[in-house]
């Protein structure tokens, strides 16, 4: 079950990025978070702390909750 949750958020904050129109540089930079390490994140291969979800998050100026809505309920 951890793979799946890990691989769902991380399309979701792929989803969103992308929606943003920014490039993986472009987020980590604003979430001054590695770029390798967001890619590593968006391919669901990171189990991220919450604390760098946080930071995602600001940096995509979008709540916790518009990432993990329905998480992990909707993989089953």
């Amino acid at each position: 079950m951890e793979i799946l949750v890990l691989k769902q958020l991380g399309s979701r904050i792929r989803e969103k990025r992308k929606a943003g129109g920014w490039t993986q540089e472009d987020l980590a930079a604003r979430a001054e978070i590695d770029r390798s390490y967001l890619g590593g994140v968006e391919r669901g291969q990171r189990n991220i702390t919450f604390t760098v979800l946080c930071e995602i998050c600001t940096a995509l100026g979008c709540d916790v909750a518009d990432l993990t809505k329905g998480m992990p309920g909707d993989l089953f």
